[in-house]
């Protein structure tokens, strides 16, 4: 048998970069081959005019304005969360515990918020809150980092087992500080007073919240490709070896990275709690920290980019929860779909990465 007989009928080759179109257009196939299954599913299991299904999911975002905001609101935090786990990722440091590290910023901002809201102008209390916020964010970042570094310690089951103990600390002091006791929460925290409440801007109650991860956005773009630490975090996430022998110490680079990291995400719980909840749970950060990391990856670690994977998720998510409530349907097919056009969104990445090749004279010899 010969050589060319043994050789796969289809052959798999890393492509060449594609031209800036190329990526865009394999997308846009794989969103109107999602959306092509999607129908045939919906057909087949629930009877439902597909194009309905569409139209629900579509306003089920953007129907009402009150809708329009909560939708940005939510992408503004999910996509703070995306910005503040990429160094770290791109540093091949695993950081699983942006939900901990949201957890632990927002417990920070509530304590600043009940025990010195009657105490401090409101301004100085935001400023406190924040600062709070940052510090204990990048405290629960760098424990894990430090361990790293000066032992080598598997930083995903860290990080992930730190997510544990956050939820606890939360639900200790949820029952400390709850109103009235025996409730099992805390409530709106100051709602008389609104102490430490983020102002609004005119009559736009999530603006602020989006204009900050705005200004971060950008502002982690230029940190990432621009700045001497961001080549820092590239080098370390290549070769560590490397990285130290054009003098980079990785320790440092390390700790630095993830206290930046476990910091913003800190960020994220001080928007959750003092700019949209104004209270303090063990939900409050809604699985944020685990969806970041898929936002991330599917930017491919572009700021930029972030933007639109943290839209699709978002409004992905939101339109199934209409799905289920206009159709009468379980929140299960909303899910399905939602899965369904992830996988192929996913799927486009192999397609933009590598080419399929059939092998040479295979129609021939059939």
């Amino acid at each position: 048998m010969s050589k060319q007989n043994n050789a796969p009928l289809i052959q798999i080759s890393k492509r060449r970069e594609l031209p800036w179109y190329g990526p865009i257009a394999i997308r846009a196939a794989a969103i109107v081959l999602a959306l092509a299954a999607c129908a045939v599913v919906t057909t087949a299991f629930t009877g439902e005019n597909p194009l309905e299904i569409y139209h629900t999911m579509w306003t089920g975002a953007f129907g009402t304005p009150r809708k329009t905001w909560i939708l940005f609101q939510n992408i503004a935090i999910l996509l703070c969360v995306s910005l503040a786990v990429t160094p770290a990722f791109i540093m091949r440091f695993w950081n699983i515990g942006a939900e901990g590290q949201m957890l632990i910023g927002g417990l920070a901002t509530a304590a600043c918020m009940i025990l010195l809201g009657d105490k401090l102008p409101n301004p100085v209390l935001i400023g406190i809150m924040l600062l709070a916020a940052l510090a204990a964010g990048g405290l629960w970042g760098a424990i894990p980092a430090v361990c790293k570094a000066r032992w080598n310690t598997n930083e995903t089951l860290f990080t992930l087992m730190m997510n544990y103990v956050a939820t606890q600390l939360v639900a200790f002091f949820v029952i400390v500080w709850e109103v009235p006791k025996g409730a099992g929460k805390i409530g709106i925290i100051n709602q008389t007073t609104e102490a430490g409440w983020l102002p609004q801007i005119g009559s736009y109650k999530y603006l602020l919240n989006i204009l900050i991860v705005a200004v971060l956005t950008a502002a982690m773009y230029v940190y990432l490709t621009r700045s001497k630490q961001g080549y820092e975090i590239a080098v370390v996430g290549q070769s560590q070896r490397t990285a130290r022998y054009v003098g980079i110490k990785v320790g440092r680079v390390i700790v630095r990275t993830m206290i930046l990291s476990g910091a913003l995400c800190g960020l994220a719980g001080f928007l959750l709690v003092a700019g949209t909840d104004h209270t303090i749970t063990t939900t409050i950060a809604g699985g944020r920290g685990f969806t970041a990391v898929m936002v991330s990856w599917l930017a491919n670690f572009n700021p930029i980019n972030m933007i639109l994977t943290s839209f699709l998720l978002v409004f992905l998510e939101r339109g199934a929860g209409e799905i289920a409530t206009n159709f009468g349907l379980n929140h299960s097919f909303g899910d399905i779909i939602t899965g369904i056009i992830l996988f192929f969104i996913i799927g486009s990445e192999f397609f933009i990465r590598y080419q399929l090749r059939l092998r040479k004279n295979a129609g021939k010899e059939a």
